[in-house]
């Protein structure tokens, strides 16, 4: 939806100005393009950078930067849950605004060497380009805010995807409590 997304925003339709191929299986996508399908194709980290480091293709832009703030991550409970286990919502929402400030306030070295073991196959140095582009973007959160704008910008992509059936306030989805009360600790 943020790839059709940002396509429209530079005034490519992309369901009459190109083919736009959506029934290659996530886990196969970079495989496909590497094979010859497609000309360009969307790739999440390290793969594009991994891809552009074999010559396999380049990286031409950054849908994190066209697309403007995007909440990709967010979590979800059951309000059953959060009213019988405040003290691990808590808890969970302290330990991602730490993680947060940790990163906003490290290097993209100090980064790279903490989440290597999860890339286990990536050379450091490609790890840290990543991060760097990164931080230089304003990919990454710096709280556990899911704001207003960031809410409505969410659900525009999603209707002009025709996938929201009707827009839902903030606060009927949305507790910040936590998070802000993390923020204020």
């Amino acid at each position: 939806m943020v790839g059709e997304f940002v396509l429209k925003q530079h005034g490519i339709d992309p369901h009459q100005d190109l083919k736009l191929i959506q029934n290659v299986d996530f886990a196969n996508i970079a495989n496909a393009f590497a094979s010859g399908t497609g000309d360009f194709v969307q790739l999440f980290e390290p793969t594009a950078s991994i891809f552009e480091q074999e010559g396999k293709g380049y990286i031409v832009a950054s849908f994190g930067t066209e697309s403007g703030r995007v909440p990709y991550t967010s979590y979800m409970a059951k309000q059953s849950y959060i009213k019988a286990n405040k003290d691990v919502i808590e808890k969970f929402t302290r330990a991602i605004y730490k993680a947060q400030q940790w990163v906003a306030s490290h290097s993209a070295s100090d980064i790279a060497k903490a989440i290597q073991p999860y890339f286990k196959d990536t050379d450091l140095a490609l790890i840290e380009k990543v991060v760097d582009r990164y931080k230089s973007q304003g990919t990454y959160a710096t709280d556990p805010i899911l704001d207003e704008d960031e809410w409505n910008h969410l659900q525009t992509i999603m209707d002009e995807a025709g996938e929201l059936p009707k827009r839902i306030d903030l606060e009927t989805l949305v507790d910040s409590s936590f998070a802000k009360k993390a923020m204020n600790e």
